[in-house]
């Protein structure tokens, strides 16, 4: 409900877009601040040092989802599906972490996920569209990495110092942190639907197919990524749909802004849609299968 609030409120009313724009990165960075309180970076390593199993997400995620993706949606729509490979081809989300939290999954792997497909993403998003031959896309990776140690590993370091010290106030208020970065998800969902108000607003009917289309992408991407993790018990299938699914769409709409035209820019940007609004339903459904399993 908070999610779907902040896209409504976000078309309906936005104000003070240019500010919580520019306060993106230190929402995002408070929010891994709250779930690395309820994390312990030794699992993280842990996970990271699974090599094989960081190899095979990898791939899948960020070359096979992307490539598939795109030579489907290119058979009807080659315009449409460059956008498409563009927010495919992005790492998992930094957010994602929260929402695996929120769907009971494996936080630490989640980290993971989103840690390894960052760092990598410079290198394989511009050799996907040099693929394509599309040559006009130009990242510095040492600026994405910097962003990224910025604002993974320094809530990490801060998170930790503050358990050392205050353990027993952690654990008393941890299950009001989850609560604390829904809240701060509001404001960014906010925040990113009023700044493309117009856009959104101004061809209603071809931005209502465009959401439908998305919705059948996010819809696959949610299976897809569960089926990934089969061999994984549910918490970890959980984490890895969820890096699947709950791509890093802010990223995507960056790159829209600096490197493409303004259809793929729209498209980015209406990807907030069903990525604030089918985790309800997704948590829904692991919940039923789970009562189930637990039934019989």
């Amino acid at each position: 409900m908070f999610l779907l609030a902040g896209l409504l409120i976000g078309i309906w009313y936005p104000i003070y877009n240019d500010i919580l724009m520019s306060l993106l990165k230190p929402i995002l960075m408070i929010m891994l601040f709250f779930v690395f309180l309820k994390t312990n970076p030794v699992n993280i390593i842990e996970n990271i040092k699974d090599v094989k199993l960081m190899i095979y997400i990898v791939i899948i995620y960020m070359f096979i989802i992307p490539v598939l993706f795109f030579l489907s949606v290119n058979l009807f729509n080659p315009k449409l599906a460059v956008g498409i490979l563009l927010l495919t081809s992005m790492p998992a989300g930094v957010a994602s972490p929260t929402l695996t939290d929120i769907v009971k999954g494996n936080i630490a792997l989640s980290m993971s996920i989103v840690i390894i497909t960052s760092l990598i993403a410079p290198f394989t998003v511009p050799l996907l569209f040099g693929l394509i031959k599309f040559n006009n896309l130009s990242i510095n990776p040492v600026a994405i990495f910097k962003d990224l140690a910025i604002m993974v590993f320094l809530p990490m370091i801060f998170s930790q110092i503050i358990k050392k010290y205050f353990p027993i106030t952690i654990i008393r208020r941890q299950h009001l942190f989850t609560s604390i970065n829904i809240i701060l998800l509001f404001f960014m969902v906010y925040a990113i639907m009023g700044s493309q108000r117009d856009l959104i607003i101004s061809d209603s009917i071809n931005i209502i197919l465009q959401i439908v289309f998305l919705y059948l992408i996010f819809i696959l991407l949610h299976v897809i990524g569960y089926l990934i993790g089969y061999k994984q018990n549910k918490e970890n299938k959980v984490a890895i749909a969820i890096g699947a699914a709950y791509m890093n769409n802010g990223m995507a709409i960056v790159l829209a802004a600096s490197y493409f035209e303004p259809s793929i820019l729209v498209l980015m940007v209406l990807s907030e849609i069903p990525w604030n609004t089918l985790l309800g339903p997704f948590r829904r459904i692991i919940q039923y299968f789970e009562g189930r399993s637990l039934f019989e």
